[in-house]
Formats: C-alpha cells, sequence, structure tokens
C-alpha cells in the first residue's frame, strides 16, 4: 500500500509543479515522451504573436491550439535533426534567418531585436535555437530532396521572355497565402467553405495560422513582394484582375491549393533583366517544391511518433 501512494504521489508531482513566480505548471502533450507544458504553450503564443500581431484578436482556444501545435511541429523536426547534428553547435545558417526575420519586421538592429524580445518575456536564446531548428530542417530537406526537383531552365526562360516581349503592363505584388490539401473526412467543397468562412470572420493571416500548411503560416501567410514574372501563369491569371486586400479563389498546385491574398500592387517600371528573372524564378519554384517535399516528410515523421494530449 505504502509504495502505491509514493507510486501516485510520484505521478502527481510529473504532472503538476509549481514555476518560480507561482504558476501551476501542467502537462499538456507528450512527443514521444517529450512533454509540452502550459508555460511552453504560453511562451509560444508570445513567440507566435510577435511574428503576427493579429492573432491576438482569435479567441484564445484558437491561440492555444496553433501554439501547441506549433511546438508539436518543432519537435518532430528537432528529433529528426538530432540524427544528423548537433543542435548546440553554433551554424551560420542561424544568423541568415534571423537576419532576415529582422528585416521583415522592420527592426532596426540584432540589439533592439533583442530588446523586443526581452519586452515580450521571450528569451532570445530561445528564439534563436528555434530559428536553428527552421534553417537546419530547410537543409535537411534540399539534401534529401534537391535530386528529386524538377526544373527546366529552358522552358522557365522561354515563359519569362513570352512575357516580356508582350506590350501589357508587369505588376510587381505582396502577396499572403493558405496552403491546404483536401481531406480524406472532409471534401474539398466543404474545406474551402470552412476556410472562407474562417477569413470572414477572423482574417486571412489567422486563417493562414489554423489552416495553412506552408511555411509562411507562422507569418500570417506571408510571402511578401514578388514580381508577376516569378509566379506560375495559373496563379498570374488568376490574380492580375484582383485588387488590394482581395483574395483569389482556390487555385490547385500539384496535390495542394492555394488562396492567394494581394497586400498591395505596383507596376513594374524598371528595365527586365531576363538572367536575373530567370534566376529568381528557379529559387520560387525550388522552393515551391521543397516546400511540398517537407510537408509529406514531416506527415510521415508525426504519424510514427507517439502524440499524447492531455
Amino acid at each position: 500500500m505504502q509504495k502505491i501512494k509514493l507510486l501516485v504521489v510520484f505521478i502527481i508531482s510529473l504532472l503538476f509543479s509549481l514555476s518560480a513566480n507561482g504558476t501551476l505548471i501542467e502537462i499538456k502533450v507528450k512527443v514521444q515522451g517529450e512533454v509540452i507544458t502550459n508555460l511552453d504553450i504560453e511562451n509560444e503564443i508570445n513567440y507566435l504573436t510577435f511574428l503576427n500581431p493579429k492573432l491576438r484578436n482569435l479567441e484564445k482556444k484558437n491561440v492555444l491550439n496553433i501554439a501547441k501545435n506549433s511546438l508539436i511541429t518543432e519537435i518532430v523536426k528537432k528529433r529528426e535533426l538530432e540524427k544528423f547534428t548537433n543542435l548546440e553547435k553554433e551554424n551560420d545558417l542561424v544568423n541568415l534567418i534571423e537576419n532576415n526575420l529582422i528585416a521583415k519586421k522592420n527592426i532596426k538592429s540584432k540589439t533592439e531585436f533583442k530588446k523586443i524580445l526581452s519586452k515580450r518575456s521571450l528569451d532570445y536564446e530561445q528564439i534563436k535555437r528555434k530559428l536553428l531548428i527552421e534553417a537546419l530542417w530547410n537543409q535537411l530537406i534540399y539534401t534529401k530532396y534537391s535530386k528529386n526537383l524538377v526544373i527546366n531552365k529552358s522552358e522557365l526562360r522561354n515563359r519569362i521572355k513570352n512575357q516580356i516581349d508582350t506590350t501589357q503592363k508587369k505588376y510587381e505584388y505582396n502577396l499572403s497565402e493558405i496552403v491546404f490539401e483536401e481531406e480524406i473526412d472532409l471534401n474539398l467543397e466543404n474545406k474551402i467553405k470552412e476556410i472562407k468562412k474562417s477569413i470572414k470572420n477572423i482574417g486571412f493571416e489567422n486563417t493562414a495560422n489554423i489552416f495553412s500548411i506552408s511555411n509562411t503560416a507562422k507569418n500570417g501567410g506571408l510571402i511578401g513582394w514578388i514580381n508577376e514574372l516569378q509566379i506560375s501563369k495559373n496563379i498570374v491569371e488568376n490574380i492580375e484582375k484582383i485588387k488590394e486586400q482581395e483574395i483569389s479563389k482556390p487555385i490547385k498546385i500539384g496535390n495542394s491549393y492555394i488562396i492567394i491574398k494581394i497586400n498591395k500592387k505596383k507596376e513594374l517600371k524598371n528595365k527586365i533583366d531576363l538572367e536575373k528573372e530567370l534566376e529568381k524564378l528557379i529559387n520560387f519554384e525550388t522552393n515551391r517544391q521543397l516546400n511540398n517535399y517537407s510537408i509529406i516528410f514531416y506527415k510521415r515523421l508525426k504519424k510514427n511518433l507517439d502524440i499524447d494530449e492531455y
């Protein structure tokens, strides 16, 4: 009987403990035995609202779910990366990712970045680790799947030449995206209705956080500035008549669908350099294909792990 009591006490001590400031800490998820607590989730919410401030407009339960899934994704990726690399070792990749984030958020310097994180009670080293995991994950995906990429440079060059040769105006777009797949238990029509209803109720950015399977989801689906020569003809035809702040209908891309929002739009007036545009288009197409491989590989890894939610 005494042993049973001790066992119960031990289990309870694992499930609940008090942090230094008196907050009750509860285990919310276990991923192959690795725990995610309510405190981890609150910290992730702080981080995600830094990336996408509009998350604050969502209901608390939705934000909690987004943060929980974000942490699960991070652990799944981390576990796979640890098979090949030492995450404690300094890596130049993280500096590039950090600088890109600083530029996207219009932050003046790394010092200012640290101050902003501190005000949000976010630990700079933990954020760097998150950025490192994303950087190394992208590197892993490239190493695994770069040989499977199908990039026809001649075809892409001809496509750009044909577009340049027309007398029509050319445009540059600031875009956001929601990428989704058809689900077994929810047909495509109902999935689209659900996403459109969400966009109407909580906005495009928050809907991207909830539904999008793209790497841009954490940033509210933001792609950024891109000119029409870098976008597939299918997508251009669907967005060229759309005004700023409007969204496209769902567009099929490979095995997925994409909904595009035009944040801003401006005419391209500079002379177009064919080779530079070709390089940009190759990069865009490469990233698109690698993102698809990333989604497939991640789903396979996650499926093979024990994930328990409490």
